[in-house]
């Protein structure tokens, strides 16, 4: 089992604790991290674009000049993909980007980002993080304190003075373990977590 360090809020070691390896342990497959992050972002994509076809452009019922003796190429409609103001050639019509994961790949991806974060260091673990009030200049110290400037904070429970008080800096976000996800592991450097929140997870994921 690895074993980290648990930080408090002023950034200094007041313990350790080992991280069970059936969840920050496992062997990182890369195939199954890379294909969670195209999920989520295929199924946060609206598919709402929309462009015409030379069927659905209105008018060039009419053929333009006659077929023959012109001197110009033929021409069927007005609206053909190469005049201006025709048609789209192959446009794109509303669609739906989502595709579905197994819930055992789902687990496995999750798992394996955790455990990359674990093994590159990039894994601090607090005893906890409480604040009083909603006051973002606070939780501010509190990543100084950790030397932490892009991070995934990862709560056991829904602390809205922590939550709004983080809400204002763009390179940190909030969530909860129920709601984590591999992209948000993978887009900040570093999990910032409590040891409820590890404890937490373990219990779900283990």
């Amino acid at each position: 089992m690895a074993t980290v360090s648990v930080l408090n809020m002023e950034g200094k070691e007041v313990g350790t604790m080992e991280l069970n390896d059936a969840v920050f342990g496992v062997e990182v497959n890369e195939h199954l991290v890379h294909m969670a992050v195209v999920q989520q972002l295929a199924n946060n994509r609206q598919g709402t674009q929309s462009a015409k076809t030379r069927s659905e452009v209105r008018g060039g019922g009419r053929k333009p000049w006659r077929q023959k003796g012109t001197g110009h190429a033929r021409q069927g409609s007005i609206r053909a993909p190469q005049w201006k103001g025709g048609g789209v050639v192959f446009a794109p019509k509303p669609r739906d980007y989502s595709f579905k994961m197994n819930k055992k790949e789902k687990r496995a991806a999750l798992k394996s980002a955790l455990s990359s974060r674990v093994q590159e260091e990039k894994f601090i673990v607090l005893d906890e993080l409480k604040l009083d009030e909603i006051k973002t200049k606070k939780f501010a110290e509190i990543m100084k304190n950790l030397n932490v400037d892009k991070a995934l904070v990862v709560l056991n429970d829904n602390d809205l003075n922590v939550i709004k008080s983080s809400a204002n800096i763009p390179t940190v976000k909030t969530a909860l373990t129920n709601t984590i996800n591999v992209y948000d592991i993978l887009k900040y450097n570093t999990v910032v977590i409590t040891k409820a929140a590890v404890e937490n997870i373990e219990e779900v994921y283990a």
